[in-house]
């Protein structure tokens, strides 16, 4: 992103603050929002283990704004899409807008609706080291949202969620970042800056104010 330390990065939807303390050992001076209190307080033990300096912010993404402050936002790992209505991702887009300094970026690493749809699986399975879990997928008509079910099971003990996500394709994203204010915006088939072709891993717009 050609953004250089010790510029004031965003780190948008930061959980347990994974990149937030990552840019803070590289010298940034990082602010993590995230609106789960229990993420954000791992986050800050973490931090303050390494007497790193960092913010953190509980706050939500759809109402988080702060005027001019950031070089650059970071949102990753499809956090994006959420909202019910197509309004409130655009106010999310127009928030980050108004919080980057002239010349700042966003950057924004999602699923693309291309990418959904071309490795489609109505169900999958996988494990995160001691974790087991099992997701049932639905698309819902006219492909604009991806319905998802997932259980997870851990020492034998079952917890199960569902949510649902808005799918952008690169025209959409880039017509809702226009709309929110951004002028140049680019994507990318991962965060390694490789084309967003038919071999794309991922969905990432850069987007310049």
């Amino acid at each position: 992103m050609g953004i250089r330390v010790p510029a004031q990065v965003l780190d948008l939807c930061c959980g347990i603050g994974r990149h937030s303390i990552e840019l803070a050992r590289l010298g940034f001076e990082v602010t993590g929002v995230d609106r789960t209190r229990a993420f954000l307080e791992e986050a800050k033990s973490k931090a303050s283990s390494e007497n790193l300096n960092l913010e953190f912010v509980e706050a939500d993404m759809g109402s988080f704004r702060r005027a001019e402050a950031f070089d650059a936002i970071l949102n990753y790992f499809t956090s994006f899409g959420y909202f019910e209505t197509l309004e409130e991702d655009r106010k999310v887009l127009e928030n980050a807008y108004q919080s980057l300094k002239p010349g700042g970026r966003l950057l924004m690493d999602i699923m693309g609706k291309e990418l959904i749809l071309s490795n489609f699986r109505v169900k999958d399975w996988f494990e995160v080291d001691d974790l087991f879990v099992l997701e049932e997928r639905k698309l819902s008509e006219n492909f604009e949202r991806l319905e998802t079910r997932r259980i997870m099971i851990r020492d034998g003990k079952r917890s199960e969620v569902s949510f649902s996500l808005r799918l952008y394709s690169a025209m959409e994203m880039r017509l809702l970042l226009h709309q929110a204010g951004f002028k140049k915006v680019e994507f990318y088939g991962s965060l390694e800056g490789t084309p967003y072709n038919q071999n794309a891993r991922r969905l990432v717009a850069v987007a310049e104010k």
